[in-house]
């Protein structure tokens, strides 16, 4: 995962216009929370060797948010928007749903 986590890395600080690098330990352990969430939303037992592109998305989105909220707020672009939170949340879950591991 730690492969997947140093790939995203540039992608997530290219969404938060992030220019700097005091953040990036945090950032990893952010991203890594937000591979681990989309595994186990997607029943995975185990991590892709390579990302599907929505899904990937989701987990830029995902960790994103989750850095712009690391205070407790909302943070960023949704600080005016009560429910923030809960819409990232159900936007990422429904892109997930498309590699989900459906078992009948």
């Amino acid at each position: 995962m730690d492969n997947h986590v140093n790939n995203l890395l540039d992608k997530v600080k290219a969404n938060l216009i992030l220019t700097h690098n005091v953040d990036d330990e945090l950032l990893q352990g952010i991203i890594h929370a937000a591979l681990d969430y989309a595994i186990t939303y997607q029943k995975r037992k185990r991590v892709w060797k390579v990302i599907p592109p929505v899904t990937e998305q989701a987990v830029i989105m995902l960790a994103s948010h989750w850095f712009e909220s690391r205070d407790g707020g909302t943070g960023g672009f949704f600080a005016d928007n009560v429910n923030a939170s809960q819409q990232i949340l159900s936007t990422v879950n429904r892109m997930l749903s498309l590699n989900k591991h459906w078992e009948v």
